[in-house]
């Protein structure tokens, strides 16, 4: 199925509020406990020095090994998801 990009755009412009998400059901925490952290393929790094409250890497170091890559792919996770709402380039 493919949305024209004039469709698109008409489904962009829709507030949220007039959005009916009455037939989605709701995610129980059953589904967050099954869910898991898709992990992208390997792409080039950048090093850093960054500071993350210390619960935060506690919880991440309890997964075991690989923790740093999905804490990572945590966030890349989240920019995507924010990619819309990036402020227009000058």
């Amino acid at each position: 199925m493919t949305i024209s990009k004039r469709r698109l755009k008409e489904i962009k412009a829709i507030p949220d509020e007039d959005i009916d998400y009455s037939d989605i059901p709701e995610l129980g925490d059953n589904f967050f406990r099954q869910a898991e952290v898709w992990m992208p393929p390997e792409k080039p790094k950048a090093q850093l020095t960054v500071r993350f409250d210390a619960d935060t890497v506690y919880w991440f170091r309890k997964q075991g090994r690989g923790y740093q890559t999905r804490m990572n792919a945590v966030l890349r996770a989240y920019m995507e998801s924010r990619r819309d709402h990036e402020p227009s380039k000058p």
